[in-house]
């Protein structure tokens, strides 16, 4: 269904309709319909929209600009069938919102309303719209086996490190609070230092987060003094000395904890975090940091040094107003924006069709791409957590597990096969 083939063939087709309770009770709506689509539009009501959907005429509907005010938030549900239908159609939807509560409008964009236009529309707003709805990709259709497999199963290239055994350095950094850094970091170090059977890597785990760092409460490690001790002294630091600040976890990951009491987060500096870095990635062959949700002058040092930079996030607005105010910070400063590997947390379920389309238009209203997504682990995330445990030891068969498991081996693979060919 394409406007330029219609206009061809039919200059009298209806291409679009204003679906509302009343035309009337939004009259600069009709001024701009007539504007933007001349003679080739209508008006329905809801009940109406329903069954027009099912006539042949329909075929030629570009989009509905579905108009509601507060008094249509006493029937809600004739609204989500008004979406739903017009999606199965291939129909786009505009919402035109008056005094309408956030909760509505955010029920009807998930149920696959494609735009948002407050009421009354800014001037020349309509038009601006309608021609993005008429550039933008057709509607999702029901994704292959291969198309649907978890993104996590091709996550990002990790670049073969420079120098003289120097490891891979890792950075995990949650884009809004509870968005899964800290259980990220813990699980894939673990997953790393197990990830063969032969001659596993060896895993640094560093907790950066001064002030509420948890990485020692979901290993059930103590927090030392010498953590304290190392962080204030980074220029007399030697090899010796930051072993001794380290603490292993099973003999397979070493930890450098959080420090025992709430620090400022200038306490340390850019060069304080790279002799650190310097220093691990020298004697690990992975280097894994749970970066706070904060942003701090020394973020810049953790972000020259990673080899990607995993910034997590949730289908939620707070995600993505942070990830696109991060997005232009790294920009403004010219800084290495590229390393950032977008990862989505409690990402949609393998069969919520509807739930990968919000992901897709999510990406491209933010212009990132979400390489990596991981499924909601439940109750027993928090448990792992509480008993100090890595999800493969608790819950080997949790499907968050299983994901962080599959990035670690992709991971360790190309790695190692950077390894081989340099």
């Amino acid at each position: 269904m394409t406007s330029s083939k219609t206009f061809e063939t039919d200059p009298n087709a209806i291409l679009a309709c204003t679906v509302c309770r009343d035309v009337q009770n939004f009259d600069l709506l009709i001024v701009d319909m007539e504007e933007v689509m001349g003679e080739q539009w209508g008006d329905l009501g809801f009940e109406d929209a329903l069954q027009f959907f099912n006539q042949p005429e329909a075929e030629a509907l570009e989009f509905i600009a579905l108009a509601i005010d507060d008094l249509d938030e006493d029937d809600p549900e004739i609204l989500k069938k008004v979406v739903i239908a017009a999606k199965e159609k291939g129909i786009k939807t505009l919402l035109i919102a008056e005094d309408v509560t956030p909760s509505l409008l955010h029920q009807l964009l998930r149920m696959g309303a494609d735009e948002f236009i407050p009421y009354p529309p800014p001037s020349g707003e309509l038009l601006e719209v309608v021609e993005t709805l008429r550039h933008a990709p057709p509607p999702m259709t029901a994704p292959t086996a291969e198309a649907a497999a978890p993104a996590a199963a091709q996550p990002a290239t990790v670049p073969q490190p420079t120098g003289d055994n120097l490891g891979a350095i890792l950075a995990t950094h949650g884009l809004a609070g509870g968005t899964g850094s800290t259980t990220l970091a813990v699980n894939l170090a673990y997953e790393l230092a197990t990830v063969a059977k032969d001659k596993s890597p060896s895993v640094c785990l560093i907790d950066f987060d001064l002030q509420f760092g948890s990485v020692s409460t979901f290993l059930d490690l103590q927090r030392r003094d010498a953590v304290f001790e190392l962080l204030t002294d980074t220029e007399s630091m030697d090899r010796e000395s930051f072993y001794q600040a380290l603490q292993s976890f099973e003999d397979r990951v070493s930890v450098l904890t959080a420090p025992a009491e709430i620090l400022p987060l200038d306490l340390i500096t850019s060069e304080d975090i790279d002799r650190i870095l310097e220093m691990a990635a020298q004697n690990f062959d992975y280097v894994i940091v749970d970066m706070p949700t904060t942003v701090v002058q020394w973020t810049e040092a953790v972000l020259n040094r990673s080899h990607v930079y995993f910034a997590l996030l949730e289908m939620d607005m707070r995600s993505a107003q942070n990830a696109m105010r991060m997005k232009r910070a790294l920009q403004a400063e010219d800084l290495p924006f590229e390393k950032l590997r977008y990862v989505l947390n409690r990402a949609p379920k393998f069969t919520d069709l509807s739930g990968k389309a919000r992901v897709k238009r999510l990406a491209e209203s933010l212009g990132i791409s979400i390489e990596v997504q991981l499924p909601d682990g439940g109750k027993q995330i928090m448990q792992s957590s509480d008993q100090g445990q890595p999800l493969a030891e608790l819950a080997g068969k949790n499907p968050l597990r299983k994901e962080i498991a599959k990035l670690a081996q992709s991971l360790f693979e190309l790695t190692d096969d950077n390894s081989k060919a340099a």
